[in-house]
């Protein structure tokens, strides 16, 4: 049978009334999908970005849909600004969510031998560094409150790696590594620590990858098609939710098939 959207009752446990959940990269793409998926299911989201122009476009529209949100410009790359979204955001209340989806490609047209390390450095400030310390500064208030949800976006580059894409993968691989090993540190203290990794996603980051870079990756995938922010939005949903609650360390699949592990 088929259902249509709005068909089927949300369940309690995947609604996030009283809850403030931090998006990052929430500007556009797989971001602005997921805030916007949780606001509408309950939750205050503070968007963050550091595209200030296109985070207050993004902010206004929450604003006139009558969802629930705040927004902070943020460099995650920097300790300070990210200090400084954490506490713009718990004065609003407890943070009990926080989804990472804040990411750039870094170079895409060369082999390893041509790049500086400088573009390693830049694209594993934002993609893993930055990632570690919006961790490491939601951490404290989730122990005290012995509940927490966190969800940092990865990549299949992470998991099998791409051609001419070495700082990307680097640094999604590590951000996998980095997930599993946090997980199970505060894995009896009711806090999940998981991770997602998306194939090419319509969006801002697909459209400044070069032609024959998408059509190598859609090759690999046998739905072969994009996948949809939304797509990733409910999973990443369900990874925040209280519903999954004995899920730790994991990287859900939103690859259209190209890796099932």
């Amino acid at each position: 049978m088929n259902h249509r959207e709005g068909d089927l009752p949300v369940s309690k446990n995947i609604e996030f009334l009283g809850q403030i959940a931090i998006v990052t990269g929430a500007a556009s793409g797989i971001g602005e999908a997921t805030a916007r998926l949780l606001a509408s299911r309950g939750a205050t989201v503070v968007l963050a970005d550091r595209n200030e122009e296109q985070l207050l476009e993004t902010a206004g529209s929450f604003d006139r849909a009558g969802l629930k949100v705040s927004s902070c410009v943020t460099d995650i790359s920097d300790a300070e600004s990210v200090k400084g979204l954490v506490a713009h955001s718990q004065a609003l209340g407890d943070v009990t969510i926080l989804v990472n989806s804040a990411g750039v490609t870094g170079p895409l047209d060369r082999p390893t031998h041509e790049l500086g390390i400088d573009e390693f450095d830049a694209t594993y400030g934002v993609n893993l560094r930055g990632a570690v310390l919006l961790t490491m500064a939601v951490l404290p208030g989730m122990i005290r409150q012995s509940y927490g949800r966190i969800l940092h976006v990865a990549s299949i580059a992470g998991k099998e790696g791409n051609p001419n894409m070495a700082p990307y993968n680097m640094a999604k691989a590590g951000l996998i590594g980095f997930v599993k090993g946090c997980a199970k540190e505060y894995a009896t203290q009711g806090i999940t620590v998981n991770a997602i990794a998306p194939a090419v996603i319509r969006g801002p980051m697909m459209d400044a990858e070069p032609r024959e870079q998408i059509e190598y990756m859609l090759g690999k995938i046998p739905m072969r098609r994009l996948g949809e922010p939304g797509d990733v939005a409910e999973v990443i949903s369900f990874a925040v939710s209280p519903a999954c609650n004995f899920t730790t360390g994991f990287v859900f699949d939103a690859s259209g098939g190209r890796a099932t592990y």
